[in-house]
């Protein structure tokens, strides 16, 4: 089989190597798509996210649907052929952030195609690979491989949306429309959000983000000097920043209403950044971090399997995994490009 592996920065290679056996309470997948994301973007350029450094070959990809091969001893509640959404993160429940029911909080979590750990938690860019069952969610509904896959980026707009409070009837801000951004248009309109305003520097993705239900969107390299944000989109209730610009950051401490709220989603410079902090002091603004996902994978995973919310705006096209490399460049192009994806050569 084909498995893609990031030796360090700008190298990548597609090597043929066995196929894994299912131990107890696991299952053999194979692929069915995996999502590109910043975070595997990052390795393959850089060879590092932040501060988790590549140190040993590292197999991305988090985001992926799987259909089900083999089952190991003891397995229940899945069948071989169930197509299945898989949920990256595996806290150690025990620890106090898993205790407080705050699992993406985990101190020793292992979070799939992730160097964040040594050895190497590997991910799912690859023809078949081995989960445990409890990490699989089957899906029964008609969507494709490829909506499902969707599930993750979903979680983290979801847990988003959790860690801002009630938006029934809120004005929103999202800074930043990539593939985040649109599920936090999704996810804040789920939660019953009366209008949403998106900003990005580039067309393409703006123009999905109205396809999956912006009410508003602004380029905002195209405001006039002496133009403010809020003149365009008033001032909301909440903000998200998705970008991971801190532009975009002060942006949203500048545009929120007095006692608003901004959650941080993108993330921002390793070096840091100049904080306005006396905004947050002087508007009596909340500013929020939220991190990966907590218990919404299921939430995620129903809402797609049921349509209430619909991903295929986001999704760019398909790619093999034979092809990884080339599909991760094009995945960069944000003027053509939103949710790029990978699926086994042949399939």
């Amino acid at each position: 089989m084909l498995a893609c592996q990031v030796h360090g920065a700008m190298d990548l290679r597609v090597i043929d190597v066995p196929v894994p056996r299912p131990g107890t309470g696991e299952v053999l997948l194979r692929l069915g798509a995996a999502g590109i994301c910043g975070s595997d973007m990052h390795y393959y350029l850089h060879g590092r996210v932040g501060s988790f450094v590549i140190r040993e070959p590292l197999t991305p990809g988090h985001e992926a649907s799987g259909v089900v091969a083999e089952l190991g001893e003891g397995v229940s509640g899945l069948r071989v052929g169930d197509r299945v959404a898989i949920n990256p993160s595996r806290p150690c429940g025990r620890c106090a952030g898993c205790r407080e029911g705050r699992e993406n909080l985990c101190a020793n979590m292992r979070f799939l195609g992730s160097a964040s750990v040594f050895p190497h938690m590997q991910g799912l860019f690859s023809e078949y690979f081995v989960m445990p069952a409890g990490q699989c969610v089957p899906v029964a509904s008609a969507v494709s491989l490829g909506e499902i896959a969707m599930s993750e980026p979903l979680s983290v707009a979801l847990h988003s949306v959790h860690r801002a409070g009630s938006l029934l009837g809120r004005q929103v801000l999202i800074t930043g429309s990539g593939t985040i951004g649109c599920m936090m248009v999704l996810a804040a309109r789920l939660a019953g959000a009366a209008h949403i305003a998106v900003t990005d520097v580039v067309d393409h993705p703006l123009t999905v983000a109205r396809q999956v239900g912006a009410d508003q969107t602004v380029r905002t390299d195209q405001l006039l000097a002496d133009q403010a944000l809020s003149d365009l989109i008033g001032e909301p209730d909440v903000a998200f920043e998705v970008s991971g610009a801190p532009s975009a950051l002060s942006a949203c401490l500048n545009t929120v209403r007095r006692g608003g709220t901004v959650v941080q989603v993108g993330t921002l410079p390793a070096e840091g950044l100049h904080l306005h902090a006396n905004l947050v002091m002087s508007r009596e603004l909340d500013l929020r971090g939220s991190f990966r996902f907590g218990n919404v994978f299921g939430q995620a995973v129903s809402a797609i399997a049921s349509r209430r919310v619909d991903v295929r705006p986001v999704l760019s096209g398909a790619h093999p995994l034979s092809d990884a490399a080339r599909a991760i460049e094009q995945a960069r192009d944000k003027s053509i490009s939103m949710k790029v994806q990978l699926v086994p050569t042949g399939a």
